[in-house]
């Protein structure tokens, strides 16, 4: 399994991969293709708990999943999201959200939403032993400020990001999450920092890229444009749940080999 330190080592030197997981048999699939690391994100909110955001999940889903996710993986480094309003208000309560998520349910490491507030946060978590993945630009913990836009995208926003993710750096974060930003902004940002990158809608020049999974399998009804569709999960599904159904009706389903006769009991029943 690679080590945070690991991680950090692949900056500018070796393309880090990421997916997002939410249960065991997921995780399994993603660790088993070899991805580095897997986060388990609040984009549950949408992809598997039906909200319409990331803000109403709990510190209690998140902490159930990261546990599930971890049952799942043998190789890959699991990072637990810390969901809205689970830190930044007091730190005794965020320093205890984030020791959960390690102590309690096994991940490796959590990932903050990050701002002005955060930075010492950061540096907190980090010298208790709890590694930071820091994330910049588009946050979609702040949508109802900032809604779903591209990020940094004037020169006084692009300058605020790139200090903000320096601060983050020397705060102790061993990697940074950049979303939704302008390409150039996250290769500038990319270059200046020591700490790997991972990217999301933020061109091809970070030092990883990260996609929620129901994006990257093709499962959910819509994914944003900087994303990609790697498969028709969706499709599949669709298709095998229908030929259950089709199945059951007209008695295919279940054979003579999904069945078993217990020959004692002839004649009793």
């Amino acid at each position: 399994m690679p080590t945070v330190r690991d991680i950090r080592a692949k900056a500018g030197k070796e393309p880090i991969t990421m997916l997002t997981a939410y249960d065991a048999p997921t995780a399994a699939i993603v660790d088993d293709a070899g991805v580095d690391m897997i986060l388990v994100g609040d984009s549950m909110g949408n992809a598997v708990l039906g909200y319409d955001s990331t803000l109403p999940v709990t510190v209690d889903e998140v902490a159930s999943r990261t546990g599930a996710v971890v049952r799942g993986t043998e190789d890959a480094l699991v990072v637990a999201d810390l969901p809205f309003l689970s830190f930044g208000y007091d730190e005794k309560s965020a320093v205890e959200n984030a020791g959960r998520m390690l102590k309690e349910e096994g991940a490796n490491a959590v990932k903050i939403e990050s701002g002005p507030h955060t930075v010492e946060l950061t540096e907190t978590l980090s010298n208790l032993g709890v590694p930071v993945m820091a994330h910049l630009g588009l946050t979609p913990q702040s949508v109802n400020q900032v809604g779903h836009v591209r990020q940094g995208t004037t020169r006084e926003d692009a300058d605020e990001i790139l200090t903000l993710a320096k601060e983050h750096e020397e705060a102790g974060a061993f990697s940074l999450v950049l979303e939704h930003v302008p390409a150039n902004l996250a290769e500038t940002i990319t270059t200046e920092l020591d700490i790997p990158t991972i990217g999301i809608g933020a061109g091809p020049h970070t030092d990883g890229q990260v996609l929620v999974i129901n994006d990257a399998v093709g499962l959910g009804d819509w994914s944003p444009p900087f994303s990609k569709q790697f498969g028709d999960v969706k499709g599949e599904m669709k298709r095998a749940v229908s030929a259950f159904r089709e199945e059951v009706e007209s008695g295919e389903f279940p054979a003579e080999e999904h069945s078993h006769v217990e020959d004692e009991l002839d004649g009793v029943y």
